[in-house]
Order: structure tokens, then C-alpha cells, then sequence
């Protein structure tokens, strides 16, 4: 019933590791997002992404192991199933190789780690430990097989032993590290920072010993000296002296292994450190929870023994997670809430090299639109590359307001002017034997313009250009052989010399017809008449004679051929290069004919639709090694597609997709290798690519493009001109779909946010963090934000220790008869002591017409404001235990005032809260949902707030939204989805007040927002779009509904992908999205498709396709279809 896609994957790095994996000369430098693992490796422009892949669990550890005669090294990696394997890279078949995996000695009865789970590997190589649980350390050997096979010409790989979990009586420990033994024989010791039951932090040194296959911690010493309550790294000095660094927020220590001493000193500014890597045996590099960098240095003694240490601020980053050294100065910044860095390490100093962008944590988000800004509703088929998203961002320093479109991207590098009612662009060379095109020919209704450029890239616009007709609007032009350019124009064709600029050669048609349509190729010319006539012209007719001299060759008729007006002409196309055959579009029947250009009779017919027109027709090379596409844009918007076989000039392969409401032109965009790019220009202009052996429709970030020409010259390489209804610009164009996300650093969390399409602005709720004397405060503002150029109108400051929690936007009455936009505010003050009742504000803002904000009307509550909602017109305001429907009421003309209606309790804490019409979905913080029904009082009666449905399970809810009537979709702590059902035509009691589950699955993340999204589907659509979701992991998800015809079909796809897919650790993939929480756990998804592993159904070979089709009553071909059909909606 339930499909999930991602559309914007996870951002957020909280692990990294630097290792040789792809090959044992080169660093490799892994990261971990959420369930994804990507390897970059380092080039002169940076860190250049290798390879990705995505795993089944949320990665939660990562850690190096070189085996015995391994060239590289294996990657150990945790997740948070209590799964752990290792990896090696096969470099034959470019993937991933599962050398071994097992499930944790997972202890039911223990609990998680509270401060991280940490892995290590002793220094000598013998062992590795892992803590997952409270008081318990898992150890696991690193066995060497025997030595004899390499005879055998087998490799030899150390392999891990079988887990040996052992018992500690230290609960909470902060920090581990191993120390590094002095001799290789002695027994690894693991250092362990933790808090005793008394909270006192301590230190204690624990030997471990394994014998056989059994494993014994020793007791081991505690460091008898005082550590401070805010200690919480360890980092170990190797030699010239061996020893642990003790990192705390006030005093940095040096722990001597040898001695049992703690040598201490303070710090001059008390922080907080978050992360920490080594450099040197002697410098590391720190990091703290504000953003700054700092330098770390043991200064030793004439002994080589640690005297004292040198700290230095040397810059300000992202907050960072993880810190790894690659080389030569250079760090990488990995960061969950901020964007990740690449910083280069100078003298006291640093700078930023390389970003990597993040929008996690997704605390809240608005879909500002679907790719309908014009306000004519939703007309085209649905893609997630259509909708622009605006993300609140990060936290604290490193807060912004992002916004996230998936598409193609433009970047405009120069414009040449406002111009109108531009209908063609062509791009020329002026000199034939030049790798660059340096001319632009703008046609206009009854005229053309010629642009040149010079090679530093200044412009001027030339009167005549080798006697082109400019007077005339021109259809068609180009560059042909012997430095000769062919031009057609709605009044004659004509060939003229770049040399000389004579005219060459020139044809008209008979009686002053019109040509209505033209196309050209290195060889030919082919016209249409008045859409009656066809006239095919060659451009390389000999020289002949007039009388006494000899006229130069050129264009000379081969054949004219009247289709009648039962059949006029739509359209023409000739394959590029010179061919013998031509494409011609009718409008009767919307008929296609393949034509000999030689005869235009009919060699191949095809009828490309029932029920529209032929507009538009392009051939070009999509794909490397096979037949090229035709593209054919109908005037209702489709585009079809087919694959031309030139040798029998056979159509195959025909599809169709819905691209706007009119039909779309076509250009050829190159992009390299002989293969080109679709430029379709419509209201949403799209690029048309290859990738994976299919066609991939993707949204351009250029909406308002008219039409496009490929603009190669030397000033701006691989750039296209574009020109739009005002103006016409260069610009260069992704060659496929990317993340493009345009940032606003706000410096403050993006707690909330509301959008207003009317007022085309944003309203932010934002928390500003500020140290003064190391001391924390918060300070909240309510933020409006301009929509287009990104920047801050104006503030609404808060009172002290009032935080800002929930924002909406709606239309009030304001008073006197009109309505009004008003941004309504819920706040909750910090401070829990306060004597007086007022827990919290609900405020209602104006914005005047000077784009300011201005009180109209607050109101003080008992309880913090958790969340807002419209109802009937009334104010929904969810307080800390209580929801309160308010009436917004003109006493006087000026001021308004809220009056309750209205109340309900709830079970402990409402999260979220969802309206629709009078049913009001609510979150509890333990209690799932429920839903209440608003019924307005009559005759006296005041308004109530009765309960209709309930979903009778302990869920944490995090958010809610209703995505169908009475279906609601709802997340939680766990990172689990449920979709629950209201029957309100049960036959009982209890069937119409109980909540169904009908489809339940674990995402893996927590999501903090879903947004409904409402679009008109077509009537064959497999599923249809209902919801976006953003996540802690900066994830963004597509939710939509399947049809009940596909549901089967889907769920048994899944089923069968799940067995077929490998996955890295050769975990399942049903066990993986299985519902988990804490009081139950299913064995798989129930009722939920993963979208993300069912498109991979298209990566897979000819005969893995048709076992995963078995049992579904469907071809391949049928399938792939359908998946490539999904596949276009995220």
C-alpha cells in the first residue's frame, strides 16, 4: 500500500576513516552516511568520490584492518543491528567484497552504550574490541590462517575470531583507548575514562590476556589523581614517551603509563571538545562544539619526556564529528551539523579548500512548490526534480535555511541583454577551420541578429555576417563544408562563402510560398511549404553551366512532393551528418513517414499517438553503442521516444512520457564521445540523458528558458546560450541531475519554518546560542526572510529564556472585512522554576506592506506552545499536555483577542498535530495517535473536542501527516513508519475507534518533519505522491500510495530483489526494514516498498530480470517499464 523513495540522501558524516583500500599506493578516505558508505580518494582538485554504496543498517562504526599479505586494507564496519563485517575492494569488478560478517552477541537483557559505540584495534595487531553495551566489552581476536596454503598460491588474509563478549564493572565509560605496549610481547592494555556511582570521572588501566579462546580483563589501576567532571577524550602517545592524553573542558592532562602520574594544566578558556586526530607522534589536531580548531602540541624534555603542551586556535569550521588527517596539512572536517569540510592546516592559521554540503539535521522544511509557480495548478506528470524544497538547517553557528532542488543545474557566466519575443538561437564559426564557435545568431518574428565574440569573451553585435538574409526570421543555419554556411529563412535558403561573404547559392520557392519549416545536415536541406509541399534540396550539387561562364554549385532541388491539405506537414527532421532518409510529422492521424530524401516517398510509416500532433522531431545519439533515438514532442505536451535502426530504418521501442501541457522543442546539447544531451524546452524545461542504459528526464533550474542553442566558444567552453521571454544569456548546464542546494547562513537553528507563496517570504523561529564568561544562552527570534534573493527582512525579537517552538502561516479576517496573512507564533519559556503561571506565548504577527513585522494580538498560556494548526477557521494550539482550539475575536476594530473554545487532554504530550477538515490528528510523545473531532456548539452549547479514534500502542511519535482521507502517516523516535487507517463505517464500536496498521516499515532515521503534497496524478500511475519527509540524517524521502491494481506486484518485486541484490556484509534485506522498537519486532516490511531497492532491479543483468519477475504475471519488458516509471519520481 506504502512506497518510500529517497530524493535527497543522507548528508550527515558522523564517521570517517582514512585507509589504503582501492589500492595499496593510494589513501582512500571512507565516510559514513547514515546506511551509505562512500570512498573518495584525493587529486589535485580535491577529494574526488570514487565509489558509493548503500548498506543495511545505519553504519555506526568504522575501523581498518591490514591482514597478513594483503595488499590493502579491509574496512570493519558496525551498524546499528548489532551487524558487523569486514570489507576488501575487488578491483576487477569495480565493488565491494564481503569477507566476513556476523551478528553481535547481542545481550537482550543489556543496555545500549549511552556515550557511542567505539571500536579499537590493539596496536600489535592481535585483537579488536568493540562496546555496544553498558559493562560490557566484546572482543574479538584477529587470527591468522596457517601459513601453508600460500604454496597453494592462495592469498593469506587474517580473519576475525569468534566475538568473546566480557563483563566490566565500569557502566559509563566516556572514553578507550589502547596504549601502545613497549614490547611487541606484551599483552595489549586498554585504557577506560568512566563515571564511577559516585559521578566522579576516573582512569583505570585494564591488561587484557587471551589465552586459547578465552579472554580475561584484568582488574587493572586507577589513577589515583582527580580528573575533572568534564574530561571525555582519551588520546594515546605513542613514542619517544607512551602515555594518554585526558582531554577535558577545563584542563588538559598527560597520563604517564609507566609512572601511574597525571600531569595537569588549565586551560585559558574553558570548552567543550567534540573531536580529535593525530598528526604526529607529537601534534594533534582538536575541535570544539562551537567550530573552532585548534592545534595541539607535546612539548617534551631533554628525556623525551611530556613537560607541558602548546594549544592553539587556528580557525573556525563546521562543528565536527569526526576529524581525519590525510596529507600533507590537509584535515577533513566531517560534520552532522554543518557542511563538511576539507581544511589545509597553515602556521597559526587554516583555510577552507573543499565543502562538502549538508542539510542535516532537517528540523523542519516547506515545499514552496511542485513546478507550478505560474498558479495554474499542477498539469504535468510528477517529478521530484520539479519541486523546490526549503530546509531549516544545522544548529547553533552552523544553522541555515537551505533550499534543495533535485535537478539539472544552470549556471549563468555572462548576458548578453534584455531582448524580446526571442523564437531560435544558432550558433555559427566564422572561421571554418576554428575548434570554437564564436557567433550567435538571434532570430526574432521578421528579423535576425548576429552576436560576435572575441576569444577574452567581449561581444558586439555586427550588421552583416557573409550576406546572410538578417532581414528575414531565419529557421534553420550552420556551418557546412568549404567554409560555407547554409541559412534558411521563411522566404528562401541560401549557401554563402565565409571568405569571400558572396552569396553562393540561393534557391526560392516558386510563387513567394513560405517555408513554415526547415531542416539541415552536412549534406541536405529539406523545406515545407506552407505545410503542403516538401521540397528536399542537396548542398552539394556540382558547378554547372549559364550560358557562356560556369555558376558555382550548391543548392539544387532533388525532389518537390505535394502532400495535399488532407495531410499537412508539422514538422521535418534530417539526421545529423548526411543520411538518405528524412523524418516528416503529420498532422493527419499524427502520422510519422521516414522518407528517402532522394524520392520523399514513403519508406517506414508509424502513427506516434491517437489523440494529438506531431510538433517537434529530433534525431540524435543518445547512447554509447546502440541505434539512435528519435524524439517526436506531441502539441499536448507528451514526448515519444523510439529507437531508430538505420540499416532497416526501423521504429522500436516506443515510449512516452508526459512533459508539460504544450508541446516542447528539442535540441542536441554535445557531451563528449559523440554523444549528445536533449535540451526539451517547455513551461518546465527539462535535459534528457543516459544514464544506466535508460533515459533519465530530469528538471532544468531554468524555468523560464524559451529556447537553447549549444554555444561552445573559447571565452565559455561547453557553455549553450539560453534565451528566455526577457532576456538571453550564456550559461553551462549539468550533463545529468544533481543536488543543487543554495544556501542562507542564518548563524542560528532554523528551528521552524513557514512559508508565504502571497508575501513571497519566509518566516523563520530561530535559537541563537552565546558564550559570556563560559557561560551558555539562549536568545530566540521569529525571522521574515525574502523568498528570492534570500536575505532578511526583518526580526521579532522574544523575551528572555523564551524559545520559540512552532510556526504557521494562514489568512485571518483583519477586522474590517478583508482577510489578511498572519504568521501565528507558539512559545515555551526554559526556565521551569519560574514562579508565575505563563509557561508560554501564542503570538499573531502582521506583515505590513513596508515588509516588517508587527504585533497584533498575543495571548500568555500555562503551558509551552508545541505545535499549531488551522481548524474550522480557529487557532489549534497543542500545549504541553493539553490541545486548546481558539477563537480569533474582534472585541474592538483594532485589536483582536483569543478566546478558548475548546479543550482536550492528552495521554502524555502532543508532538505533532495534523488537520483536516474538523478531524484533528495528534502525536502523543508515548502514545501513538489519536484523532478528535471538532464540533462547533449550537443553541448554547459550547464547542467540544470529542475523541473518534485511536491507535492502542506505545509508539514515540515524532510527526504525523494525513496523506488520504482517514490515512495518516506517522514516524517515530525508533525510526520506524506506520501508516494507520480510521474505519468510521466498522461494524462495531471498536472497529470505527481503533487506528489500523496497514503498512509499517523501518527507515532507519528519525524523520522530525512530513509535509503533505497534494498533485494530480495520471490515471496510470503505479503510485501516486503524497508526502515529503526530512530526516536527522539530512535525508529527504518521497511517500506515496500504491494503487491496489500494482500492490502485489511491487510487494513480490521487493520480495524477490531482497534475495537477488547483494549487499555488502550479505545482510537481509527484509530483517534490514523491518519494524523495530522496543516492545516488538517483525521479521519484514509489512505492506512497504522500498523504491530505492526496487529501482536496482534496473541495474541488474538480463537473467537476474527475469528470476525477480518470476511470479508476477509480467514480462521484463512490462517491468522494466514500470520501474523505470518509479524511477522518474525520485
Amino acid at each position: 500500500m506504502a512506497y518510500i523513495a529517497p530524493i535527497h540522501k543522507p548528508s550527515s558524516v558522523r564517521h570517517a576513516l582514512k585507509l589504503n583500500f582501492l589500492s595499496a599506493e593510494d589513501d582512500c578516505l571512507v565516510v559514513a552516511k547514515a546506511n551509505r558508505l562512500e570512498f573518495y580518494s584525493q587529486t589535485t582538485d580535491g577529494l574526488a568520490l570514487q565509489h558509493q554504496k548503500a548498506i543495511y543498517g545505519k553504519v555506526t562504526m568504522l575501523q581498518k584492518l591490514r591482514p597478513a599479505l594483503s595488499q590493502t586494507d579491509h574496512l570493519f564496519v558496525g551498524t546499528d543491528r548489532f551487524t558487523y563485517f569486514t570489507l576488501s575492494w575487488d578491483a576487477d569488478k569495480k565493488q565491494l567484497h564481503t569477507e566476513k560478517s556476523f551478528e553481535s552477541v547481542a545481550d537482550n537483557a543489556a543496555r545500549e552504550s549511552q556515550t557511542g559505540e567505539r571500536c579499537h584495534v590493539d596496536p600489535t595487531g592481535r585483537l579488536m574490541t568493540v562496546e555496544v553495551y553498558e559493562g560490557i566489552i566484546t572482543v574479538i581476536p584477529l587470527v591468522q590462517r596457517v601459513k601453508k596454503r600460500k604454496a597453494a598460491g592462495q592469498s593469506e588474509v587474517a580473519h576475525l575470531g569468534e566475538p568473546v563478549p566480557v563483563r566490566i564493572s565500569e557502566m559509563f565509560v566516556r572514553s578507550s583507548t589502547f596504549i601502545k605496549p613497549e614490547s611487541f610481547d606484551d599483552n595489549p592494555k586498554i585504557a577506560l575514562l568512566y563515571e564511577d556511582t559516585h559521578s566522579h570521572v576516573k582512569l583505570k588501566v585494564r591488561e587484557i590476556k587471551h589465552i586459547g579462546d578465552e579472554i580475561e580483563l584484568e582488574e587493572g589501576e586507577v589513577c589515583k589523581a582527580d580528573i575533572e567532571l568534564g574530561a571525555s577524550h582519551l588520546i594515546p602517545v605513542e613514542l619517544p614517551s607512551h602515555g594518554l592524553i585526558v582531554i577535558g573542558e577545563t584542563s588538559i592532562g598527560y597520563y604517564n603509563s609507566e609512572t601511574g602520574e597525571l600531569q595537569v594544566e588549565p586551560l585559558e578558556e574553558a570548552t567543550i571538545f567534540v573531536a580529535w586526530e593525530k598528526i604526529d607522534s607529537q601534534r594533534f589536531v582538536l575541535a570544539d562544539d562551537y567550530g573552532r580548531v585548534y592545534l595541539f602540541m607535546l612539548v617534551l624534555g631533554d628525556d623525551h619526556r611530556v613537560q607541558s603542551w602548546k594549544l592553539d586556535v587556528i580557525g573556525l569550521t563546521s562543528r565536527a564529528s569526526v576529524l581525519v588527517y590525510l596529507d600533507a596539512g590537509y584535515v577533513f572536517v566531517g560534520s552532522h551539523q554543518g557542511d563538511s569540510q576539507v581544511i589545509r592546516i597553515a602556521e597559526k592559521s587554516m583555510e577552507i579548500v573543499q565543502t562538502f554540503s549538508n542539510i542535516a539535521p532537517v528540523l523542519d522544511f516547506t515545499v514552496m512548490d511542485m513546478g507550478n509557480r505560474s498558479g495554474e495548478g499542477q498539469t504535468n506528470e510528477y517529478s521530484s526534480g520539479q519541486a523546490r524544497i526549503v530546509t531549516g538547517s544545522g544548529a547553533y553557528q552552523d544553522g541555515s535555511l537551505r533550499s534543495v532542488r533535485s535537478g539539472v543545474g544552470l549556471e549563468d557566466v555572462g548576458l548578453l541583454g534584455e531582448m524580446e519575443h526571442i523564437s531560435n538561437l544558432f550558433s555559427l564559426k566564422s572561421n571554418p577551420s576554428s575548434d570554437y564557435a564564436d557567433t550567435l545568431l538571434v532570430t526574432f518574428v521578421n528579423e535576425s541578429r548576429v552576436f560576435r565574440f572575441d576569444p577574452q569573451g567581449e561581444v558586439e553585435e555586427v550588421e552583416e555576417f557573409a550576406s546572410l538574409a538578417l532581414d528575414e526570421t531565419t529557421l534553420a543555419t550552420a556551418n557546412i563544408s568549404q567554409g560555407r554556411v547554409v541559412q534558411v529563412t521563411n522566404g528562401r535558403a541560401r549557401i554563402c562563402d565565409l571568405d569571400g561573404g558572396m552569396v553562393v547559392s540561393e534557391w526560392m520557392p516558386f510563387g513567394g510560398q513560405q517555408i513554415t519549416a526547415a531542416a539541415v545536415n552536412d549534406s541536405h536541406v529539406l523545406v515545407s511549404l506552407g505545410g503542403v509541399t516538401v521540397v528536399s534540396l542537396t548542398l552539394l550539387a556540382p558547378p554547372y553551366r549559364v550560358g557562356p561562364s560556369m555558376a558555382d554549385g550548391g543548392l539544387q532541388v532533388i525532389k518537390e512532393k505535394t502532400f495535399g491539405t488532407e495531410s499537412q506537414v508539422a514538422c521535418v527532421a534530417l539526421p545529423a551528418g548526411s543520411s538518405p532518409v528524412c523524418f516528416i510529422g503529420f498532422w493527419k492521424d499524427s502520422g510519422l513517414a521516414i522518407c528517402s530524401l532522394d524520392t520523399l516517398d514513403t519508406v517506414k510509416t508509424a502513427q506516434i499517438s491517437e489523440d494529438s500532433v506531431p510538433r517537434s522531431l529530433l534525431l540524435t545519439q543518445i547512447f554509447l553503442d546502440q541505434p539512435p533515438t528519435l524524439f517526436a514532442a506531441l502539441a499536448d505536451g507528451n514526448v515519444v521516444t523510439y529507437s531508430f535502426d538505420p540499416s532497416t530504418n526501423e521504429l522500436s521501442g516506443r515510449k512516452s512520457i508526459v512533459l508539460g501541457t504544450r508541446e516542447a522543442t528539442f535540441r542536441a546539447l554535445p557531451r563528449g564521445n559523440g554523444l549528445f544531451n536533449v535540451f526539451a524546452t517547455c513551461e518546465h524545461p527539462s535535459l534528457i540523458y543516459a544514464s544506466e542504459g535508460r533515459l533519465v528526464y530530469s528538471a532544468v533550474t531554468a524555468e523560464k528558458a524559451t529556447t537553447v542553442c549549444p554555444f561552445d566558444s573559447e571565452a565559455y567552453p561547453d557553455s549553450v546560450a539560453i534565451a528566455t521571454s526577457e532576456d538571453l544569456r550564456i550559461a553551462l548546464v549539468d550533463t545529468e541531475r544533481t543536488t543543487h542546494i543554495q544556501t542562507l547562513k542564518v548563524d542560528e537553528t532554523v528551528r521552524r519554518i513557514a512559508y508565504s507563496p502571497s508575501l513571497k517570504a519566509f518566516g523563520l523561529g530561530t535559537i541563537k546560542r552565546i558564550l559570556k564568561s563560559g557561560e551558555e544562552f539562549m536568545i530566540s527570534h521569529f525571522k521574515l526572510v525574502d523568498e528570492i534573493q534570500f536575505k532578511e527582512l526583518d526580526t521579532y525579537p522574544l523575551n528572555e529564556d523564551e524559545l520559540l517552538e512552532c510556526v504557521i502561516r494562514c489568512a485571518f479576517p483583519d477586522g474590517s472585512g478583508g482577510i489578511a496573512e498572519r504568521f501565528i507564533l507558539g512559545t515555551a519559556y526554559l526556565d521551569d522554576q519560574q514562579a508565575t503561571e505563563e509557561r508560554g506565548r501564542i503570538l499573531v504577527l502582521e506583515v505590513t506592506p513596508e515588509r516588517s513585522l508587527k504585533l497584533v494580538t498575543s495571548l500568555a498560556v500555562k503551558g509551552g506552545c508545541r505545535c499549531l494548526a488551522i481548524c474550522d477557521g480557529k487557532i489549534v494550539a497543542a500545549l504541553i499536555k493539553t490541545i486548546v482550539v481558539y477563537n480569533l475575536e474582534f472585541r474592538t476594530q483594532s485589536k483582536p483577542e483569543l478566546i478558548k473554545a475548546a479543550t482536550f487532554r492528552c495521554s502524555t504530550a502532543p508532538i505533532d498535530i495534523t488537520v483536516n477538515g474538523n478531524l484533528i490528528a495528534i502525536a502523543d510523545l508515548m502514545k501513538s495517535l489519536v484523532v478528535v473531532e471538532f464540533k462547533p456548539g449550537e443553541d448554547g452549547v459550547s464547542d467540544k473536542l470529542i475523541e473518534v479514534a485511536r491507535h492502542y500502542q506505545t509508539i514515540w511519535a515524532t510527526a504525523v501527516a494525513e496523506v488520504d482521507t482517514n490515512t495518516y502517516l506517522e514516524s517515530d523516535a525508533e525510526g520506524n513508519l506506520a501508516v494507520l487507517v480510521r474505519n468510521p463505517e466498522g461494524v462495531t464500536d471498536d472497529d470505527k475507534k481503533r487506528l489500523q496498521t496497514t503498512s509499517e516499515i523501518l527507515l532507519g532515521e528519525m524523520v522530525n518533519r512530513i509535509r503533505r503534497i497534494d498533485i494530480v496524478a495520471q490515471p496510470d500511475a503505479v503510485v501516486l505522491p503524497r508526502a515529503f519527509m526530512g530526516t536527522v540524517e539530512g535525508s529527504i524521502y518521497l511517500f506515496g500510495l500504491i494503487q491496489p491494481a500494482y500492490l502485489d506486484l511491487l510487494i513480490t518485486l521487493q520480495s524477490n530483489l531482497g534475495t537477488i541484490v547483494p549487499a555488502p556484509g550479505n545482510m537481509d534485506f527484509a530483517r534490514y526494514r523491518a519494524f523495530k522498537n522496543q516492545v516488538r519486532e517483525s521479521e519484514e516490511p509489512y505492506r512497504f516498498v522500498d523504491g530505492e531497492l526496487v529501482a536496482r532491479f534496473l541495474d541488474l543483468s538480463e537473467e537476474q530480470q527475469t528470476t525477480a519477475c518470476k511470479g508476477l504475471g509480467r514480462d521484463v519488458e512490462e517491468v522494466r517499464g514500470l520501474v523505470e516509471g518509479l524511477r522518474r519520481l525520485h
